[in-house]
């Protein structure tokens, strides 16, 4: 168990209005406490990560959420390059995709993702994907500060 369930920031990194609509109200549905912070492309994601531009003064988040399939730059080229930078390899990424491929799959850990979550076309069972992902990341897992 954490020391500490103090509120953690989590970056969703997702081009799908609607993805992005039923991850904030799997947020408010179970009354998760965290905040969530949301981009809708590769580039903004690797710009968030580094707080350059318009992003200087973000938070470092304690998880992402990853999209494979984004525009600019795609969620595998974004894994390579965060689990690449020392400052950003830390943070959790767990790939929360629509892709069951077996060769998303097995990339997805060879670029050391830590978990791999296909989303569920189900609302309800989207929202409880999304809710075990923050018990398991938030409550269970001790994350680096």
């Amino acid at each position: 168990m954490s020391d500490s369930l103090a509120p953690i920031d989590i970056l969703l990194v997702e081009d799908d209005p609607g993805d992005v609509l039923m991850t904030k109200e799997a947020f408010e549905h179970h009354k998760i406490r965290n905040s969530l912070h949301v981009v809708s492309d590769g580039v903004e994601a690797l710009d968030f990560l580094r707080r350059d531009g318009e992003y200087a003064d973000a938070p470092r988040p304690g998880l992402i959420l990853l999209d494979l399939n984004l525009p600019k730059k795609d969620g595998r080229q974004v894994l390579a390059e965060i689990k690449a930078e020392p400052e950003l390899r830390s943070i959790p990424v767990v790939v929360l995709t629509t892709s069951e491929a077996e060769e998303d799959i097995l990339r997805s850990y060879d670029l050391h993702a830590n978990a791999y979550v296909t989303k569920p076309v189900d609302f309800e069972r989207f929202v409880e994907v999304v809710r075990q992902i923050d018990d398991f990341f938030v409550t269970v897992v001790k994350l680096p500060k």
